[in-house]
């Protein structure tokens, strides 16, 4: 994932100490760094990576009314002012992602000193494809349940049905009858069937998160931008507050559209008629770990906009790693990759070093091979479910049909007995 990425820019002022004046320019923030530009010659007065601020404030004094301040490694402070739509709404966003990169690796300054050799790269990449085939199993794990529960409320209808056939039959028998005598029900078999209702009813209660994370919320205009919190479950969205407190909450169905603005930034709707519509903007550091998730679940409803566009070469390049990936896999199962035709002169020699060259060590390679396993265990979980639903959803079709066909039997009979 490029960290080159505008998450937002907004119009402000930046203070020349050494000059003593303001300059017109525009504030970049990018998923690690936090740029400023001049207007006039368009030329990069501030880069100031984020891993190395110590300090964001909210100042004024008497030649700033309204400010922020970012204090640096080293004691240098950069002032920002005329920032648009308001000082609170550009704090908010910076700040977030200020503390979600300090919170999500407390050894950046490390980090950034030495680059990440191509076994820790593979590594990350292959972390990320076992976080997402976990998110997509709990989302499965979550849908069996439902699907159970429909078919146990299936069953309780057809029970009912029966109830319901019998005494049909009692009506249509002539008084005289000998064997028309009142329904009778067993005391286990009440409970049974009370069992069976409760049964029947309790996992709708449930709800799976399948993941929540820390965003600025916005609902009516950019300037009463907030921090809350975006949770994502099996049958809805949950939007709340920083104290928690829920704000909305979109069903699954009520949901019309979800527009990805860039990698870290979507707005989700909801359209009435005769009423305004309810639509949430949200911007989140780990909004690209929700976004694929929110692709499953609303296949139909999302759509990338052209800054987000971004995501779809991200996941053209992963057959590029995927080489990389397969050439370490061979290695890891005792294959020898495929070799090439000798090459003569410097060529040859430069690619005869890299052939010697490892492309993991043996703590990154046990590393993978766990992770492997885990994947392909998820896998065969996942194809086991996949296949396991496709059987309950064959049961609940069956079941739908027998129960229309005989509530439209009853129907006929409780005419003719009209």
């Amino acid at each position: 994932m490029s960290s080159d990425v505008r998450v937002h820019s907004w119009p402000c002022s930046y203070y020349l100490s050494l000059e003593k004046q303001w300059v017109p320019g525009k504030l970049t923030l990018t998923p690690r760094s936090l740029k400023f530009s001049a207007d006039r010659t368009e030329e990069v007065l501030v880069g100031l990576p984020l891993s190395s601020i110590t300090e964001i404030r909210k100042e004024s004094s008497l030649f700033i009314f309204s400010a922020i301040t970012v204090l640096e490694k080293g004691q240098a402070k950069h002032w920002f002012s005329s920032l648009r739509p308001s000082r609170n709404v550009v704090f908010n966003i910076i700040e977030h992602f200020w503390r979600e990169l300090l919170l999500s690796q407390p050894g950046t300054a490390a980090n950034t000193a030495s680059p990440m050799t191509r076994g820790q790269e593979l590594l990350g990449l292959m972390a990320s494809s076992q976080r997402r085939m976990e998110d997509t199993a709990k989302v499965l794990h979550h849908q069996g349940e439902q699907l159970d529960s429909v078919m146990r409320g299936l069953e309780k209808m057809e029970s009912d049905l029966d109830v319901a056939d019998r005494l049909l039959t009692e009506l249509e028998s002539p008084s005289w009858w000998p064997f028309s005598s009142k329904l009778w029900k067993s005391p286990a078999e009440a409970k049974t069937k009370e069992g069976v209702s409760v049964a029947a009813c309790e996992p709708f209660g449930k709800e799976g998160v399948v993941i929540r994370v820390p965003a600025i919320v916005s609902q009516k205009t950019e300037s009463h931008s907030k921090p809350g919190k975006l949770t994502v479950l099996v049958s809805a969205l949950e939007i709340h507050d920083s104290s928690s407190l829920l704000l909305h909450r979109f069903e699954r169905e009520d949901v019309d559209d979800i527009k990805v603005h860039s990698p870290y930034e979507v707005s989700i709707r909801q359209r009435f008629i005769g009423k305004p519509d309810v639509a949430y903007r949200l911007i989140s550091a780990k909004m690209p770990e929700v976004i694929p998730i929110l692709e499953v679940q609303f296949s139909k409803k999302i759509e990338l906009l052209e800054d987000a566009l971004v995501l779809r070469s991200w996941a053209q390049t992963a057959p590029a790693e995927g080489s990389c990936f397969m050439h370490a896999a061979s290695r890891l199962m005792g294959c020898t990759p495929p070799r090439e035709l000798p090459m003569g002169g410097q060529e040859g020699e430069q690619l005869q070093l890299q052939r010697n060259w490892p492309l993991l060590s043996e703590g990154e390679a046990q590393e993978l091979t766990q992770i492997l396993s885990k994947l392909k265990g998820l896998a065969l979980d996942t194809e086991a479910e996949l296949e396991r639903q496709d059987e309950a959803l064959d049961g609940i079709t069956v079941a739908v049909d027998q129960a229309t066909l005989t509530v439209d039997k009853h129907n006929r009979r409780m005419r003719k007995l009209l």
